[in-house]
């Protein structure tokens, strides 16, 4: 059977650098999956949480196309929830409190939650981010009334439209999706690069993803960051446009993250490891492109995100409709599940959050963040669950290096103090 594999070995793994590899593929066709040799999981399932985004699809496909049940874990279930505030509660509740045990997570939320800074009286409830889920895919929309002003990646021309309005003594607000998160750090940057301050000069605004098209129908708010497929849904029901893809900000940004609480991951290590290596599998699955309409099939379902398949499918394969008479094919800012090492959960992306967290006084600055990655980041995890996957590109480095921002702006995860100094609108010295 290997040697059948060996033969169309270029077939199979075209276009991927970082696929899974043969004997990967060879146990794919095997049953019992990662544990069919050894120890197996020490339970047979899991909850898990999601919101209804497009970058939750790989816990969508490990579900619908079996994975996690080939790795030993039949019994995980995936579970809706409302909100990302939700989705805290149900994480300091763990499954043994009828929460679950980990989600489909903005990345720097399990810091927050780890650290006691987004949980009641201040309880820090320790969290283990196991794989980036996602890069990319994330956008900045805006209401049909700044069509005529043009509003895009500079934000100084949305500063220009917000003054007028204000000056009209009507509001303007912003909205994301939990304070400190990434959707929140997206827009925080973008209205700060052009000298919009976030806290002073617009109201910020906490909106679930799926209630941001329905709010900005009834005019709630100027603008929102969210993650697909809600930007291309406003697009389609012709009530705002895109101005930009978070890529446009930072090309490859690191988005969401697979966490668990870090109580399930240290009393079941055999099942963390399943449960990872089928998410692991789910994401190489979603980057093929000969997948994509079928990713979107599936995320579209009622039980995901409930919408019309076409609202997934053209983003999530890079093909673009900004709204406002733009229309870009193959985007280079596309989502991506696997490609480019976005699994991987670089320690240095996780560094950046944490800064940008300090920036805007969702952390102290006092923060002893290199401790504090040691604990959340568990890449040697994931380095685990790629080996026995049989992955053969893997980092060799926790991190990507220096980042450069639309802006000109450049983290480097050697000196964030350099960075911090360097932006002009913050909320410490």
């Amino acid at each position: 059977m290997i040697d059948g594999f060996q033969n169309n070995r270029r077939n199979l793994l075209k276009g991927a650098a970082a696929t899974l590899s043969l004997a990967a593929l060879a146990r794919t066709a095997l049953p019992g999956g990662a544990f069919a040799q050894g120890a197996g999981p020490e339970v047979k399932g899991a909850k898990l949480g999601f919101i209804a985004l497009t970058d939750a699809s790989p816990l969508f496909v490990a579900k619908e196309k079996g994975f996690f049940a080939k790795h030993g874990m039949p019994d995980v279930e995936v579970l809706k929830q409302a909100s990302w505030g939700t989705t805290r509660d149900n994480l300091v509740l763990g499954s043994e409190g009828n929460g679950i045990d980990g989600a489909h997570i903005l990345t720097p939320m399990p810091y927050l939650i780890s650290a006691g800074r987004v949980t009641q009286n201040n309880v820090p409830v320790p969290m283990h981010i196991l794989a980036r889920l996602n890069t990319n895919g994330q956008c900045v929309s805006v209401a049909k009334e700044y069509l005529d002003a043009k509003v895009a990646l500079d934000s100084k021309v949305f500063k220009t439209a917000i003054e007028k309005k204000k000056a009209a003594g009507k509001s303007v607000k912003a909205a994301m999706t939990f304070p400190g998160g990434t959707h929140d750090l997206w827009i925080r940057y973008w209205l700060a690069a052009g000298g919009i301050d976030p806290d002073k000069d617009i109201e910020t605004i906490v909106v679930p993803p799926p209630q941001m098209v329905a709010n900005m129908k009834v005019g709630t708010m100027d603008c929102f960051c969210v993650g697909e497929p809600w930007n291309a849904q406003l697009v389609q029901q012709g009530l705002g446009y895109t101005a930009l893809t978070t890529g446009e900000l930072w090309k490859d940004h690191p988005e969401k993250a697979f966490a668990m609480r870090a109580s399930f991951t240290e009393k079941y290590p055999n099942a963390t490891k399943a449960l990872l290596m089928a998410v692991l599998e789910a994401q190489a699955w979603c980057d093929k492109p000969e997948n994509k309409d079928e990713v979107a099939a599936i995320a579209a379902k009622r039980q995901w995100m409930n919408v019309p398949v076409g609202d997934v499918a053209g983003r999530i394969k890079g093909s673009i409709d900004y709204g406002d008479g733009r229309v870009v094919e193959n985007s280079p800012f596309v989502m991506k599940f696997w490609n480019d090492n976005a699994s991987y959960p670089y320690q240095s992306h996780d560094l950046w959050f944490l800064t940008e967290d300090i920036r805007w006084g969702k952390f102290d600055a006092q923060t002893d963040t290199k401790a504090l990655i040691a604990k959340v980041n568990r890449e040697d995890l994931w380095r685990d669950a790629a080996k026995a996957l049989g992955v053969t590109a893997i980092p060799t480095s926790t991190s990507r290096g220096k980042e450069t921002f639309f802006d000109g702006k450049v983290f480097d995860p050697a000196d964030p103090a350099a960075y911090l100094s360097s932006l002009g609108i913050k909320r410490i010295a």
